[in-house]
């Protein structure tokens, strides 16, 4: 394959990715789901042209990783904090809690009866299949009202940051004593620590560089505090989403040496043009991971029965247990976001992270394609009756 070819292919899936999101802003199809069949679609045209590929699945985490800082550092970027929304947020915390929670009890059971492994291998497979992904739901919210997209971009990032917690507390401990938890509350000090100083940073080298390339360096700055953070099994995308918060909302801070210190006139400006660079390479990311991540799919697998009943339960587990928990946290209509449970980036991320020593064979990445691809068409139809009911509901 030439240099050519492999830069018209690479233009050519960012250009049906821009397409793609076009298409999911009139029908309410999610472009994930576009490009989760296209990937399907070029590895069928491969195996029938017979033209040898690389191992994809080698850089599959990385892009994920990145492509997950990105969008919820984008999301963040998006949000203004004030005293009224802390009704929205507590919500969003307690929903994302309960959901989590109650999904990882009930999919253990499902995969204890599909494996009969012991229940703390059952338990750390079932995390990555019960947080929802903020890579597709964020996205996916955009055509909500206000206050549905604020209680979205919240819940499915809190989903993303505790079940990071819950996925690093489960496979760095085979059993539970007290040390766990002081271990726990330990990571959770430095995580904030961590965030409260770099928000600091940040935001005083913003208003002290001069050259005009700054916004790849602050997002490199991001990237690598996350890693190191991981790499010690830390849950640093709490510093991620703190870090976008705080820079949208440190002008509404009123003391008078943080604003003379940190605060600079091109502030606004700046945050806008760092808001557009995120939002377009996580653009970029997400396109060429969910691509590959289909491509990666041997969906002959998926006529295997079993597969295919036991997918439908934990869909159904799901469902049923958002439906549950969003009827005691959310105030008001939980249509449409009682939809909004989608399986994605992250979920993929988790289970790649899992230790081979921890992987059940019956729980493999078909099971996973399975569930990614059925709450993405959970979804879409859900979003799409929503918006039928209510084109009837103005008429």
């Amino acid at each position: 394959m030439t240099t050519y070819t492999i830069l018209i292919i690479l233009s050519g899936l960012v250009i049906f990715s821009y397409l793609f999101d076009l298409v999911a802003n009139k029908t309410k199809i999610p472009s994930v789901l576009l490009l989760l069949l296209l990937g399907i679609g070029l590895r069928l045209l491969v195996d029938n042209l017979k033209i040898q590929t690389l191992n994809f699945l080698s850089i599959l985490p990385t892009l994920g990783t990145v492509g997950l800082i990105l969008i919820v550092f984008e999301g963040s970027l998006e949000l203004k904090y004030d005293k009224e929304k802390n009704k929205i947020i507590r919500s969003a915390f307690f929903s994302a809690l309960t959901i989590l929670l109650g999904t990882v009890t009930i999919i253990t059971l499902i995969i204890y009866q599909i494996s009969y492994a012991n229940l703390y291998t059952c338990i750390a497979n079932a995390i990555p299949f019960s947080v929802i992904s903020s890579a597709i739901a964020i996205p996916s919210a955009a055509a909500l009202n206000k206050e549905n997209k604020e209680f979205v971009i919240y819940e499915s990032s809190f989903s993303d940051i505790l079940g990071i917690i819950t996925f690093n507390f489960a496979i760095t401990n085979h059993s539970i004593t007290s040390s766990s938890f002081i271990g726990l509350g330990l990571s959770t000090f430095l995580v904030i620590l961590l965030s409260a100083i770099a928000c600091i940073v940040l935001i005083y080298i913003m208003g002290k560089l001069v050259h005009h390339i700054k916004f790849f360096l602050i997002i490199s700055i991001l990237i690598l505090v996350y890693a190191i953070g991981q790499s010690y099994h830390l849950s640093s995308l709490v510093l991620i989403l703190s870090t976008g918060l705080f820079l949208n909302n440190a002008d509404t801070i009123q003391n008078l040496w943080f604003r003379s210190t940190f605060l600079y006139k091109n502030l606004s400006a700046d945050l806008s043009q760092l808001y557009q660079l995120s939002a377009e390479s996580a653009f970029i990311l997400r396109t060429f991971f969910f691509v590959i991540f289909g491509f990666t799919m041997n969906i002959q697998e998926l006529n295997d029965k079993p597969i295919l009943a036991n997918g439908f339960f934990i869909l159904a587990a799901i469902y049923g247990i958002r439906f549950f928990c969003l009827k005691v946290f959310k105030n008001g209509s939980i249509s449409p976001i009682v939809y909004i449970a989608p399986r994605g980036l992250i979920s993929i991320l988790l289970y790649f992270n899992l230790p081979n020593s921890l992987k059940i064979p019956q729980v493999g990445t078909s099971f996973l394609f399975l569930v990614v691809l059925g709450s993405s068409l959970v979804m879409t139809a859900g979003l799409m009756l929503s918006k039928k009911k209510a084109v009837e509901l103005n008429h």
